[in-house]
């Protein structure tokens, strides 16, 4: 096992990170940038590293920094997180380079399974459903109507090295195609440095289903079940919940298989998901997979009484793969609280927090790194705390999850609770009859009802 651990992430994944370092008595390195020095994570570790200034491409984005880090405090291994340098290859690969273990899949993994388009390739030569689409990138504009036509319309274009709904169109007849593939290319190049695209079908309302897996990286993989992502706005997750309110045992039985056979046949290491699109006919299709630890993960945690975490470092340090019968015990539903205001287009809320009260009571976990005093920095992504709260049975838990929400009080910055309050008194989630746009197209948040 290791003996120390550097966290190259901020916020609450890195002290996530940090307290299952610390319960297997391994000790732990933070960095931070010059605007998170006050942050817990810091605070937490055994030791702290600064890297930089705030702007990620100066500090946490800074692979000789981070490796600099690592090489001063003798760290043995890396966990990247989720987001930065998690899903980078190249990355990766350094860390091979420099005899530090980096914790996730190898480069060539991450480079396979990370662009959209090789993965297609890969899912369908292991006999996994794909989205009818572009065999490969898309080399003209010409061609994106040569394979719009072919595969019907209405499709969607989508960059292949893209995420987070960027570089993302869809096309509904021949006369949007031009206009939708110089606009993505653009976008992709501008946020990503690549501005490839493929072609898929676009399905119709679908639901957002992913299944979490874990490979030893020599042929063996388990999966721990589904997590329904499907409550999102412009693509970016806000609700997330295990198990899916729409899954039926057959259905999780080939959805899981699927995903199993799939990581065993590219010998994948560590926590990875393949997400997957679910149509109303319960036919599903693989969408992408994230070679990482995702946001949501504790979710599957709560349902299957597993440490992914935990699992993450042990098979870094290449202990066997912990098998066990799947069994899925109750509800968990986790909302995304970030500090942005939702009356105003969920514009971004930096600034100092003045209270910060965070729910308590049975079931209910809160994964922050925020308290009263912090200071939300403006220079990255807006989530400020996890909320997730398990229960029985689904009903319980949208009970729980509303209660929840209305004990955590943060005062100073405005932050989207009252939408997540809402959210939980919307009929059409209480019944979980909903699909990935029905925030966009169903649900109205008003502002003076909280």
């Amino acid at each position: 096992m290791f003996n120390k651990i550097l966290i190259a992430n901020r916020g609450e994944i890195a002290l996530r990170i940090i307290r299952t370092c610390k319960e297997m008595g391994i000790k732990t390195v933070a960095v931070y940038s010059t605007a998170d020095a006050e942050s817990l994570h810091v605070k937490f570790a055994d030791e702290a590293v600064c890297i930089g200034p705030a702007p990620s491409p100066q500090s946490y984005l800074k692979i000789p920094r981070v490796l600099a880090a690592a090489e001063i405090t003798n760290a043995e291994a890396i966990h990247p997180g989720y987001g930065f340098l998690a899903e980078n290859a190249e990355f990766s690969r350094i860390c091979t380079e420099h005899n530090i273990k980096f914790i996730g899949p190898s480069p060539d993994m991450i480079e396979a399974m990370g662009d959209k388009a090789t993965a297609r390739e890969n899912m369908l030569k292991n006999g996994v459903p794909i989205i009818p689409g572009s065999e490969g990138i898309l080399a003209s504009i010409e061609d994106a109507e040569k394979e719009a036509e072919r595969i019907g319309y209405p499709v969607m274009l989508k960059a292949t090295a893209g995420g987070g709904g960027r570089g993302m169109r869809i096309v509904r007849e021949k006369s949007e195609v031009r206009k939708a593939f110089q606009s993505a290319s653009q976008e992709a190049k501008a946020g990503f440095g690549n501005a490839g695209l493929y072609m898929e079908k676009f399905i119709e309302m679908p639901r957002h289903i992913e299944i979490q897996v874990l490979g030893d990286g020599k042929g063996d993989a388990i999966h721990l079940g589904e997590r329904d992502c499907s409550m999102q706005r412009r693509h970016q997750k806000v609700i997330e919940e295990a198990p899916s309110p729409a899954m039926t045992p057959e259905l999780r039985e080939r959805m899981g298989q699927a995903a199993v056979n799939a990581a065993k046949a590219i010998k994948y290491e560590g926590a990875g998901t393949i997400e997957f699109l679910v149509d109303k006919d319960l036919n599903f299709y693989f969408m992408e997979m994230n070679t990482r630890i995702q946001v949501e993960h504790p979710v599957t945690e709560e349902v299957t009484n597993y440490d992914l975490i935990k699992s993450q470092i042990e098979i870094a340090a290449g202990l066997p793969l912990k098998k066990k019968p799947l069994k899925m015990r109750g509800h968990s539903i986790e909302c995304r609280i970030n500090a942005e205001d939702p009356a105003f287009n969920f514009r971004p809320s930096a600034g100092k927090i003045d209270a910060f009260n965070v729910p308590g009571g049975h079931s209910v976990r809160v994964d922050t790194h925020a308290y009263a005093g912090y200071r939300v920095p403006a220079n990255y992504d807006s989530m400020i705390a996890k909320l997730i709260v398990s229960a029985p049975n689904r009903e319980q838990a949208v009970a729980r999850m509303r209660r929840a929400l209305e004990e955590f009080v943060i005062e100073g910055i405005k932050t989207n609770i009252p939408y997540h309050i809402q959210l939980m008194d919307d009929p059409n989630f209480k019944s979980g009859d909903f699909h990935t746009k029905y925030l966009e197209t169903s649900f109205t948040f008003n502002p003076e009802k909280n």
